[in-house]
């Protein structure tokens, strides 16, 4: 039972964190690109009431698997249309993996103190930031697929002709439908699981600063 609350109150953390981010950071580079309509639309704030839906957010916190309100971009605002789009969706995966990044660091601060004064409650705070920093890299990897509507198609279909990219996105849909099969039938689960291992391990690197700085630390508190 407390698995299973731990699990729905972590769900409901990132919902209301990473996905606000994540279509904050659209509108805002969007808006830096030259197109305003997402500030219009009042979505350059982390109000996460700005941003959710309710089928997304029933998705999210029952099966893990869900998605927010698209931030409308106009393409013709952009002083460079190409670059503009691509900048704009870049940002949302991106906001992700900076969260990722700071919850990690967080996690590994918590969990070596945790470990080192046997401080059981730290060490379940520490897991929290963990399973944070793992769902923000899987919303960042399945987001970078190239298959609409999610981000990676956007930044794929800016290098594809005209004519291909109006007719991908006439059956953008259909597509979707088609991308919620593949995810609830596991289809997916090794390729994502691949993708997003290699990230952790990036991101564990990355922050690698972290365990030498907290173990020194900790090695001359307890002496």
């Amino acid at each position: 039972m407390n698995e299973t609350v731990l699990d729905y109150f972590i769900k409901a953390l990132v919902l209301f964190t990473a996905v606000p981010v994540h279509e904050c950071a659209h509108a805002w580079v969007a808006e830096k690109m030259g197109d305003d309509t997402g500030r219009k639309q009042g979505r350059i704030t982390l109000n996460p009431f700005a941003h959710l839906t309710l089928w997304g957010s029933l998705m999210m916190i029952l099966v893990g698997f869900g998605w927010g309100k698209p931030v409308s971009v106009d393409p013709r605002n952009f002083k460079n249309p190409k670059k503009g789009m691509v900048l704009t969706s870049l940002a949302g995966p991106a906001s992700n993996f900076i969260m990722a990044f700071l919850a990690m660091i967080v996690y590994k601060v918590l969990a070596i103190t945790g470990v080192v004064k046997d401080n059981s409650t730290m060490q379940m705070v520490a897991m929290v930031f963990l399973y944070v920093t793992i769902i923000n890299i899987s919303l960042a990897v399945f987001n970078f697929l190239p298959i609409p509507p999610l981000d990676g198609s956007k930044i794929f279909n800016a290098v594809l002709p005209e004519k291909w990219y109006f007719t991908i996105m006439r059956y953008e849909n259909i597509i979707f439908i088609v991308l919620i099969i593949l995810v609830y039938s596991g289809l997916l689960d090794a390729p994502l699981g691949f993708l997003q291992g290699k990230v952790i391990d990036i991101m564990d690197f990355l922050t690698r600063w972290v365990d030498y700085i907290m173990i020194a630390v900790t090695a001359g508190v307890s002496v």
